[in-house]
């Protein structure tokens, strides 16, 4: 596996500082890089008062944001949206405390979407970072920091077979078979499947082509005791998106906490 040059350190930092504990209603985490990470308890969120919920939005959330939830009817698609966007607000907040030495206010932090063009659907904020965000059962997970990052969550669970065949990792004919073989890695086949599915999805994040492109386009070839990973991109993605030729640039870090598969690449 090729080291990155923050990768033990911030591998570590996250290690240390990254918890999912649904009755905290906010958590955040920093490590060097610069990387910050918010997670934001849906199962808290959800226990709130309809009233209380409605007055956290409008003070927390940018009014267009706070405006769009009061649309959404469904109650657990109005929970995820709003934690994730009170994750990315307070993730972005509190790394511009961190790093520019300010912080934007409450109602100052927006989230969209890019709209069309090969990255059509990667969330971008109002604000000079890069960021990522997924949810998943009782959390939202929002990262930043000054280049763009990819970052999935996976509630721990048996997955379809379908999805099974989409992380399976090539056996040694065809490893021996490939142009670009891939190195033997045990610790891979003990790679629970939610976490190897949420190293792939970060990935694709990352390189702000989503779910558009096939998941085994990205194979995963080392899995370290700190979390750290590695991977490989196969023709199509390279092809699709020129930047997968420098995988081995890319720090990846993926764990299981507390009941869910996290996974991070940066860069």
């Amino acid at each position: 596996m090729t080291e990155h040059p923050d990768g033990r350190t911030v591998c570590a930092a996250l290690q240390r500082g990254l918890t999912l504990d649904p009755a905290r209603p906010l958590h955040l985490c920093h490590a060097p890089g610069p990387l910050t990470l918010a997670v934001v308890s849906i199962a808290w969120l959800g226990s709130l008062p309809e009233t209380a919920r409605a007055a956290l939005e409008r003070r927390e959330l940018h009014p267009q944001e706070a405006a769009h939830a009061a649309t959404l009817w469904l109650l657990k698609r109005r929970l995820e949206w709003v934690a994730g966007r009170l994750a990315t607000s307070r993730a972005v907040r509190a790394h511009q405390r961190r790093h520019l030495g300010h912080e934007p206010g409450p109602r100052r932090i927006k989230v969209s979407q890019i709209r069309s063009g090969p990255r059509a659907g990667k969330p971008t904020a109002n604000a000079p970072v890069q960021i990522g965000l997924s949810h998943s059962g009782d959390f939202a997970v929002a990262a930043c920091g000054p280049r763009p990052i990819g970052v999935d969550l996976e509630r721990t669970r048996p997955m379809p077979p379908p999805l099974l065949d989409l992380l399976a990792t090539p056996d040694a004919d065809e490893a021996a078979e490939a142009a670009e073989p891939v190195p033997a890695h045990p610790a891979l086949r003990e790679m629970a499947p939610s976490l190897h599915w949420a190293c792939k999805e970060a990935v694709l994040k990352r390189l702000g082509v989503g779910l558009r492109v096939d998941p085994r386009e990205v194979t995963l070839t080392g899995w370290q005791a700190d979390g750290r990973f590695s991977w490989r991109a196969g023709a199509d993605l390279r092809q699709h998106e020129p930047d997968a030729e420098q995988a081995q640039r890319f720090a990846g870090w993926a764990r299981d906490i507390d009941g869910y598969s996290l996974a991070l690449v940066w860069k």
